[in-house]
């Protein structure tokens, strides 16, 4: 109408309303002129018409009777005037004219047996043009009418056929105009019937094509697809309430189309609708109320019964593989699904919404479906999986056992190539089953719905293992199947990896035992919608499920076991229930059905009433008798003696005769009807008969056999020809799965689809997927792998690789660890780095080898990512980063210090160490591998001026490496180290093992450089994980500990590995310590390690040692409480002293302890002490050294003091502390007494004047120094008196300090004693005894200790000054007189004095 409008003169005259309004009504009118001048036109050109003379007057009434126009063309004329008339009638509107007045002229020439093609053709194009224009609308008067009349006179079309083009033509317009009635605005005015004329008018004309040109073939296809596009697309503005309730279709009787009726229409004469050439109804004579009301639900469930009888008709049609693809797609069936494929796609998704469409679908669609579902035409086949996904995507809720029997008896079928299917068919299946697995809920409904459905199948399971196993190439290379395959099990699994994206952590669910018997078949979900019931409902049945499966093969084995297994699994209640066993045998599947005949024909009392209750499980409701008995007789075997024969029937017809009661008067009649129906059935199918039976024969022997009465001839006749068409299988296919779909399947099927549970629809949330993973996974990884290994198309290997990833993922979140180290173990194998055999340039054919990056980065990237779920696996991984590191591949700095570490490492260890770490991030070609060891550094020296030089690297060959190298820092394989401290307990042993096992145990004898630098590296590693595990290195600790042991234990010559492996335990030391207390001993002992080392080991290393104990003494000095810690620690001070290179750094630690007592202990202070005069003693460092020895020494006395102020003060165990005092007091005497004896002179001068500060200036000679010496050891003696003659070991005390005395009074200096020591010693000793009579610690009494103190005092001092006593102690003369006697006679001849 635009077009019209925007040409018409009056267009631009007026404005406002007027003119719009004016604008439509001069174009019709214009139209319609138009359209008559053209269809009057054609009709002149044939004689026929071109005699016809005019009557005179332009109203047409007048003139005479022999001028008369001809109706047909009386009619056009009136209606150009008609036309002009309506146009001058201002207040009538176009949209107000009933449409009948201006088709009807063009409908008369249409249906008029007299025109020829042209005039019809023209007329044809006249009627489209106005229906086009949408000026016919819902509500326009008389639409209906209008409308319906168009219908019927285009499917009455009558021409006469002048050539085979006009003839073409007339048919492609009766196309146009039948499309443009269902398409436009008006279509809804349509009446059922009407629809159902279209299209059946349409097929004619398909089926008139097949003889005319290709042109109109394709058009005739096309037009009716669209019809039936346009009649499917309204089914969602139709209301389902308007639907008539008591509107039956018609039946499948008169639908058909026979072959006789397929016509070519080769007449002179062409009627469409009243002959053999006519297109016809196809639907028969339908004159129920239903088809006529208006356009609806009716006209669609007839069009799809109208297409399904078009299946049944072509279903015996093979398809000539010779001919070309345009007839080969224009085959009948193919075309009827392709219809039916159209409807679905626009009206599924309303189905559900009205009943008799909905049950047309599930039935009788459905049943055509799987019956083409086994074509050998893949293009059938392919339509029938694109209708199923379809009618899948909106109406699985209402289709489940119908998409069970699918995939069950279609998919897996074909799928597998045992059952005999052609490659493409295989494919075909495949392609589908991959389309349906995209669908992400798809596998979780399967399981939620089958799996776990008792009276299912487990179509998950036979899915994953069909994909699984035609992933597997069975020759090489892969095929498209195993391409496909492999797409369908990765779309699977990143589905389920999805769905945890959200998920929370996964607790695995508890499914409760059954305690008791309770009737489970009949139990049912209450709310599907309510993911708590349907999951707790769905793991219950699964458990129930495995548990029947376990008792059908024992069943199947023993049936008294299956039974007691049952019993014990309180599946079957304890004492046998008829009805009970009856549901198991119904419902279960799997059972062997000869047993299960076997037992249903036995003749003792309970197998009887299990028979009777067996048979009440079927539903023979408004079901033929042969019908019936066949679903009876699926279910089991029918044994082969004639009582137990009998006996089954007795109970078939029991419940036949109780649910169909209106046709047998009694059940007897049923039972010998049941037993002439398998008499007939053994007559006409077994070949061993000759004379078969006929129908006569058949009614003849069932003549009264209703009570006397005779059955109606046409029910038996039927069931005569219904026998001889399909056999009763009385040996029923073993198992459950993959057989054929039979009517009486079929029909149990629909029957138990009425009473199953509910369809489950899964959601994006992971409530089922542990156990789809758990089934799949195994599989899953087997056939990516071994397509990842086949293959070599960067696309498929990127699909294989997300595979993998998406496996791992899974397993990791629900803790399959096996799983997950199956995977790494598998993956570690493709990156080739652990290949043994010598390779020339290992980086360029890493880089070259697009499979082994991605494997590579696929390993490195599950380390990271999930390497808490990692075990055995982490030896692989460890493989792997050993084999980069031996070829160069890995960075320069691998593995980063810990967070909280203000140093690098490298910068706390020795410079030997640190040089180690540097790796370059690249072999080069030229560059020589690095070695290790001395034997190794000289061997290069020697070689270094022969090596030859090489060929420099290519363009390719560098472009490899570059990708090599960019691969692997992709990989972030330090992080698997420096990250570690968020791994599982499991999974960082694992590694910690993983590590150690790599670097293997040294041995005694050198081992080669490469087995060095491995296990080099490999500590180096471990001592990483220790370092960032701090928290957790119980757990690590034994294991370090044990690794670094044997490599102490093991070596004998200085190398890399026991530098690393003692600098290594040093920097554990330091670096755990402040964190660790309760470890602070564990850590010091093994300190002890080092010094085990072998000698020329230790002398290596001493002075980096020394200065790593230097850095743990003064940065973890307040951590040290226990003696054995400060043991081991002044133990390796101590070795310093003797060695030329580490007695600097020995002394600033023990000054760093010692000093100021900032850290001196009761725990340190002897072992401090004895350090000292170590220090002081030694003569390789500077005499200064020495003398700040003696003031540590010096300085150590205020501790004591302090101490014992301290414990004075406080309350408690003062005795004991002191007694400890005491025995610190006697360690630092000892020790001075130790240093007195030394002869340098600068130590002694300087031990002096700490004591008197006297100045060095004033002592020349040894003799002075001696003096002094001893002057000392008497003033620290008295001055101490008061606290040490409380201590128990005083008395030991004293008589060392005399028999120092004694010593020194005996010295000889330079061959002679010196006079001034022999006049000072009496004197000091003198007062010494003086002081200790007065304070009362030196006294001849009669307690037995004290007089042994007095008598070992005078024995001593009688040989240093005998006239002593008389002075002291003069009321003691005798006693001394009497002693001294025995002393000479006792005592052995005195030495002449000590020479200095």
């Amino acid at each position: 109408m635009g077009g019209l409008r925007a040409a018409s003169p009056s267009s631009g005259a007026g404005g406002g309303a007027g003119s719009s309004d004016r604008t439509p009504r001069v174009a019709m009118a214009c139209v319609l002129s138009l359209e008559v001048a053209t269809v009057l036109a054609i009709m002149r050109r044939n004689v026929r018409w071109a005699g016809v003379r005019y009557g005179g007057g332009d109203g047409g009434g007048g003139g005479d009777d022999e001028h008369l126009d001809h109706p047909l063309i009386a009619g056009l004329k009136s209606l150009r005037r008609r036309a002009a008339s309506w146009d001058g009638d201002a207040p009538r509107r176009w949209r107000d004219v009933e449409p009948l007045l201006y088709l009807r002229p063009f409908l008369d020439v249409v249906r008029s047996d007299e025109t020829g093609a042209p005039i019809t053709g023209a007329a044809l194009s006249s009627l489209h043009k106005i229906l086009t224009l949408d000026l016919v609308g819902p509500d326009t008067p008389g639409v209906a009418e209008a409308m319906g009349a168009v219908v019927e006179a285009v499917t009455g079309c009558r021409f006469e056929v002048t050539d085979p083009a006009s003839e073409e033509t007339v048919l492609a317009r009766v196309l146009q105009v039948l499309l443009a009635c269902v398409r436009g605005r008006a279509a809804p005015a349509l009446a059922n019937r009407h629809v159902c004329n279209i299209v059946s008018t349409c097929f004619r004309v398909v089926q008139q094509a097949g003889t005319k040109g290709e042109l109109l073939q394709r058009v005739s296809r096309q037009t009716m697809q669209e019809v039936v596009r346009c009649v499917f697309a309204r089914l969602p503005d139709v209301d389902a309430t308007v639907v008539a309730a008591d509107g039956q279709t018609s039946g499948s009787k008169n639908q058909g189309l026979t072959d006789g009726e397929i016509g070519n229409g080769k007449s002179d004469f062409v009627c469409l609708n009243s002959s053999g050439d006519e297109v016809g109804t196809g639907f028969g004579v339908v004159q129920d109320q239903a088809m006529k009301e208006l356009f609806g639900v009716p006209c669609m469930v007839e069009i799809l019964q109208f297409l399904c009888s078009l299946l049944n008709i072509a279903e015996d049609i093979e398809v000539n593989t010779r001919i070309n693809p345009i007839d080969f797609d224009e085959d009948v069936p193919l075309f009827a699904l392709g219809l039916i494929s159209s409807a679905i796609e626009l009206s599924a998704s309303s189905i559900h919404k009205h009943p008799k469409l909905l049950a047309f679908v599930q039935d009788e669609l459905f049943r055509n479906l799987m019956q083409f579902g086994l074509s050998m035409s893949p293009l059938i086949l392919s339509t029938v999986c694109s209708i199923v996904f379809t009618l899948f995507y909106h109406l699985r809720q209402e289709l489940k056992l119908q998409l069970e029997a699918f995939f069950s008896c279609v998919i897996i079928r074909l799928g597998q190539s045992r059952y005999g299917a052609s490659y493409q068919q295989q494919e075909v299946a495949l392609e589908a089953l991959v389309d349906f697995c995209r669908q992400k809920e798809f596998m979780a409904e399967m399981y939620a719905n089958m799996d776990c459905d008792l009276q299912s199948s487990n179509i998950f399971e036979d899915l994953a293992n069909l994909l699984s196993k035609s992933a597997f190439p069975v020759k090489s290379p892969l095929s498209t199947l195993n391409v496909l395959a492999l797409d369908g099990l990765v779309s699977v699994i990143q589905a389920i990896a999805e769905r945890t994206d959200n998920a929370p952590q996964y607790h695995e669910q508890t499914v409760s035992e059954i305690s008791e018997y309770f009737p489970f078949w009949q139990l049912k979900c209450e709310n599907t919608n309510d993911p708590e019931q349907w999951v707790r409902f769905v793991h219950q049945q699964k458990s129930i499920k495995r548990k029947l499966m376990v008792g059908v093969e024992h069943f199947n084995r023993d049936k008294r076991k299956g039974f007691e297994y049952l019993q014990g699994s309180h599946l079957l209640p304890e004492n046998l229930d008829p009805r009970n066993v009856a549901l198991f045998f119904r419902y279960t599947p799997g059972l062997d059905k000869n047993l299960l005949g076997d037992y249903l024909g036995n003749h003792d009392e309970f197998s009887i009433l299990v028979l009777h209750e067996f048979a009440k499980t079927f539903d023979f409701k408004e079901m033929n008798l042969d019908a019936a008995l066949r679903l009876f007789l699926e279910t089991f075997r029918l044994p082969g003696e004639s009582q137990k024969i009998q006996r089954i029937l007795e109970a078939f017809s029991e419940r036949y005769y109780e649910q169909s009661p209106q046709m047998f008067v009694n059940r007897d009649a049923a039972l010998v009807l049941s037993y002439s129906v398998i008499m007939l059935n053994t007559d006409q199918h077994n070949v061993r008969v000759k004379k078969k039976m006929t129908e006569e024969d058949f009614i003849r022997n069932n003549r009264r056999i209703n009570g006397g009465n005779d059955l109606p001839r046409e029910f038996l006749s039927e069931l005569y020809y219904s026998i001889c068409r399909n056999e009763i299988r009385t040996i029923p296919e073993q198992g459950t799965g993959c057989s054929e779909m039979s009517f009486s399947r079929w029909v149990d099927l629909m029957w138990k689809s009425k009473r199953t549970s509910a369809y489950i629809a899964c959601d994006s949330y992971p409530f089922l997927d542990h156990d789809m993973f758990t089934i799949m996974a195994g599989p899953t990884v087997a056939a990516i792998s071994v397509v990842f290994d086949n293959v070599e198309h960067e696309e498929f290997l990127t699909g294989c690789i997300n595979g993998f990833l998406s496996v791992a993922k899974l397993a990791a979140f629900y803790h399959l660890d096996d799983v997950l180290n199956d995977l790494v173990v598998a993956l570690c194998k493709f990156t080739t780095l652990l290949n043994t055999s010598y390779i020339d340039d290992p980086v360029t054919t890493f880089g070259e080898d697009t499979k082994a990056r991605m494997a590579t980065e696929a390993v490195f990237t599950i380390a990271t990512t999930h390497g808490d779920h990692i075990r055995s696996g982490w030896r692989n991984i460890v493989d792997c980063i050993l084999r980069l590191h031996k070829i160069g591949l890995l960075p320069g700095r691998l593995t980063g210090d810990t967070a909280d570490d203000q140093d690098s490492s490298s910068d706390m260890l020795p410079n030997k160490l640190a040089s180690y770490s540097t790796v370059p991030q690249v072999l080069p070609v030229s560059t020589p591998k690095k070695t290790y060891g001395l034997m190794g550094r000289f061997s290069q020296l020697l070689y270094l001026d022969a090596e030859e030089p090489r060929f420099q690297p290519t363009e390719e060959q560098l472009a490899a490496q570059r990708n090599a190298s960019e691969t692997i820092k992709k990989c972030q394989i330090g992080t698997i180290f420096t990250e570690s401290k968020f791994l599982q307990a499991d999974s960082l042993l694992n590694l910690a093992r993983a590590l150690t096992q790599a670097a293997g145990r040294p041995q005694k004898i050198t081992s080669s450089l490469d087995d060095e630098s491995t296990s080099v590296f490999c500590l180096e590693l471990l001592i990483t994980v220790t370092l960032n595990n701090r928290d957790r290195i119980v757990l690590l600790w034994q294991g370090v500990f044990e690794h670094i042991t044997h490599i102490v234990q093991s070596t004998v010559m200085p190398c890399n590995l026991v530098e690393k492996a003692v600098f290594g335990l040093l920097h554990i030391c330091q670096r755990l310590l402040p964190y660790k207390e309760n470890l602070v001993d564990d850590l010091l002992r093994s300190l002890q390690l080092i010094l085990k080392l072998d000698a020329r080991v230790a002398d290596a290393y001493c002075e980096n040692i020394t200065q790593e104990v230097t850095r743990l003494v003064k940065a973890n000095a307040i951590h040290i409480k226990s003696q054995m810690g400060w043991r081991t620690i002044i133990s390796l001070l101590c070795i310093t002293a003797r060695h030329p290179d580490a007695s600097d750094a020995g002394f600033e630690a023990l000054v760093f302890i010692m000093s100021e007592g900032a850290h001196l202990s009761p725990a340190n202070f002897v072992l401090s002490v004895e350090a000292s005069r170590q220090f002081a003693e030694s003569r390789l460092g500077s005499a200064e050294r020495s003398i700040h020895a003696l003031n540590l020494m010096a300085e150590s006395v205020n501790c004591l003091t302090r101490w014992s102020r301290e414990v004075k003060e406080a309350s408690g165990e003062a005795d004991r502390i002191l007694e400890g005092i005491a025995e610190m007091w006697l360690r630092l005497v000892q020790a001075l007494r130790k240093v007195c004896t030394d002869q340098r002179e600068e130590l002694l001068d300087e031990l002096l004047e700490i004591a008197q500060n006297y100045s060095p200036k004033d002592f020349r000679n040894m003799e002075v120094s001696l003096l002094h010496a001893v002057k000392l050891l008497c003033k620290v003696f008295l001055q101490s008196l008061n606290d040490l003659s409380s201590q128990s070991s005083f008395s030991k005390l004293w008589l060392e300090v005399l028999d120092m005395i004694e010593k020194l009074m005996k010295v000889k200096v330079r061959g002679r004693r010196t006079e001034k020591l022999q006049e000072a010693i009496p004197e000091l000793l003198k007062n010494i005894l003086l002081v200790l009579k007065a304070n009362g610690v030196l006294s001849k009494t009669s307690t037995s200790e004290e007089n042994s103190l007095w008598e070992a005092t005078w024995l001593q001092v009688n040989n240093i000054a005998p006239s002593l006593q008389p002075e002291v102690f003069p009321d003691s003369e005798g006693d001394v007189a009497t002693q001294s006697a025995q002393n000479k006679s006792d005592s052995p001849a005195q030495s002449e004095g000590v020479n200095v």
